[in-house]
């Protein structure tokens, strides 16, 4: 069992360790597949959601995939003329392509091996399913046979919401009629199966719950030729097999060329080719792993991460979903971000801020935020801006969430003072003090927003969010102090905490029009934030502040976690803990974004 590492703040909070093994990864909205070994190209893991049991479902050869541990779920060997070849030797390199396909050169004597795996996307490519191509090159003066073998052993199966849990029916691997291999459960009915086959004649032996599917390429001297591996996810055997006949019958070809033409069309360009790098690498990783299709009911969803080796799991709050996800998912996909707005208007905002959600909008932890009920009416707010679409707010779960709102930030107004109070910060921490600066600036921007999207009645009956403002001004700056600067929270009784928290920082306030980041307020309180780098979200909200370009140039340099967000790194920007943040690729993947294009940082 893996052991976790501690992080202690106000509250103990645990964070993932990291897996022992560099993995490749790459999926699409359907099947992710987090556990591509570098090594032997070994697949070790294959995870879907499902929305029945509001989790993830994931297949793998052994309860240790995340380290590398037992025996590959699908692992491919490379035979020539009958002498099986090492693919671990050292000559495996690996490239991204489309900067998510992940490609691999392995030259074995005089054979070069390119392998790639993906999982096909894009309008005529969306499927259930991945494909594991293998082309085949002989630089030699003689012909060769190779035989390229898919082993395997489906030795576990698992639930996870945040952590795992054994599928307690036995596993089941099986030989179907029409020459497919099955991996699914013994008890029915079951929540996925996988269908394997190639896209030829193949060779197939199964034996208890391991199995081996191989395909024989002759190759001519300076000729080549490939084979083609197809995996695809059902709800059960039926139409995880009906999937691999679509997959088949579309061909490795039409799909690889259909996905390449498609993430092309979600890149975005600074300019610079490393922010590009940073940017496009996060931005896609966000776009597959914060969102994904459930196996059983095909809708969309939002989660903190698909990947099995971060904390908070398969959950989502209201912020992270709006405020981190949505903003990189408008950059590259405004149809698939009004989408996403109406599903987390439909599933979520029944009660907004109250919390941490399973994926289908139930209740998994409450601790009101005040700012996951803002998030609703700003993120609806810079939907229609960046997209023009002023039609969204006559979508019904749209107004529904709007006026919800309205009502439930009217009940935390205080009193006498324009300001509003929370009990727990975006991370789910408890507030040293019930009124936030960060809080109540998301609100002013809320109610300016709701000001223009209500019903004239209702829109008469939201406070000027320049009360608010003026009040953040008044109360969070100490009485009589030139050169003072604003709390990170108080209790309007005299007391006040000058902590900044990271996932809810005074780093921020620009982006909610609260202060300009010129201003000399602004800059005096970001100025006394600790220069502590351990927390990525308050590095990335650096971006806004007086300090941004240096910023900029740390996270372009910064290895993360394979070049993705991870919640914990270090001085360097190497990641520690709870990587593969999906949620928080995107937020740094939409700032970046944001501070080349509209705040002119050069990369």
């Amino acid at each position: 069992m893996r052991t976790p590492i501690n992080f202690t703040t106000h509250a103990f909070v645990t964070h993932t360790p990291l897996p022992n093994v560099p993995w490749q990864l790459t999926g699409n909205h359907w099947l992710a597949l987090p556990c591509i070994h570098p090594a032997d190209g070994s697949i070790y893991a294959i995870g879907v959601l499902h929305r029945g049991a509001r989790a993830a479902v994931e297949f793998a050869g052994s309860a240790g995939f995340v380290d590398g541990e037992g025996p590959a779920l699908l692992k491919p060997v490379i035979e020539i003329d009958g002498i099986v070849q090492d693919l671990s030797a050292g000559t495996m390199v690996w490239e991204r392509a489309a900067a998510w396909l992940p490609t691999f050169t392995c030259t074995l004597r005089d054979v070069i091996i390119r392998g790639t795996v993906f999982a096909p996307y894009g309008r005529d490519a969306d499927v259930a399913g991945a494909v594991y191509v293998f082309g085949v090159e002989n630089r030699g003066t003689s012909a060769h046979r190779v035989a390229v073998r898919m082993e395997g052993s489906l030795g576990y199966r698992q639930i996870r919401v945040r952590t795992g849990r054994p599928a307690e029916d036995a596993s089941r691997v099986s030989r179907s009629a029409d020459g497919l291999i099955l991996l699914e459960g013994s008890a029915q009915p079951g929540l996925a199966a996988l269908a394997l086959c190639t896209d030829g004649d193949a060779a197939i032996s199964v034996e208890g719950t391991s199995f081996s599917m191989s395909r024989v390429v002759e190759v001519e001297p300076a000729g080549n030729g490939q084979a083609a591996f197809y995996l695809a996810a059902g709800p059960e055997r039926d139409g995880a097999e009906a999937t691999a006949a679509v997959l088949q019958r579309r061909g490795w070809r039409a799909l690889l060329a259909g996905t390449r033409d498609a993430l092309q069309q979600l890149e975005q360009s600074t300019g610079a080719e490393a922010i590009d790098r940073l940017i496009n690498r996060n931005l896609l990783f966000a776009y597959f792993y914060g969102i994904g299709r459930a196996l059983d009911d095909a809708h969309y969803y939002l989660v903190r991460t698909r990947a099995p080796w971060h904390g908070a799991g398969v959950t989502v709050r209201d912020w992270e979903g709006l405020m981190w996800t949505l903003p990189a998912i408008q950059l590259a996909d405004t149809g698939l971000a009004r989408e996403l707005l109406l599903r987390m208007c439909e599933l979520h905002a029944y009660a907004p801020g109250r919390g941490v959600h399973y994926l289908d909008g139930t209740l998994f932890e409450p601790g009101f935020a005040i700012e996951g009920v803002a998030a609703y009416p700003i993120a609806v707010d810079r939907y229609i801006r960046d997209t023009g679409d002023d039609a969204m707010v006559d979508e019904p779960a749209i107004g529904d969430a709007l006026y919800l709102s309205a009502d439930d930030l009217k009940d935390r107004r205080d009193s006498r003072v324009s300001l509003y109070s929370t009990d727990v910060t975006t991370s789910g921490e408890a507030t040293a003090h019930p009124f936030t600066l960060h809080g109540n600036a998301a609100v002013a921007q809320a109610l300016e927003v709701l000001r223009r999207t209500l019903d004239e009645q209702s829109a008469r009956e939201v406070e000027d969010p320049a009360a608010v403002r003026a009040a953040i001004k008044r109360h969070f700056v100490a009485d009589r102090d030139p050169k003072g600067r604003l709390a990170a929270s108080i209790d309007l009784a005299g007391h006040r905490s000058e902590e900044d928290v990271a996932s809810a920082s005074a780093l921020w306030l620009p982006l909610f029009e609260a202060l300009d980041r010129q201003d000399s307020l602004y800059r005096r309180t970001v100025k006394a934030i600790p220069p502590d780098s351990s927390s990525l979200v308050r590095q990335i909200g650096r971006l806004l502040g007086p300090d941004g370009e240096n910023v900029l140039e740390w996270l372009r340099r910064a290895p993360l976690h394979g070049g993705l967000a991870a919640e914990i790194v270090d001085q360097n920007g190497l990641a520690v803990a709870n990587g593969g943040d999906a949620a928080l690729s995107g937020l740094l993947a939409a700032t970046a974004w944001h501070a080349v294009h509209v705040l002119g940082m050069k990369g």
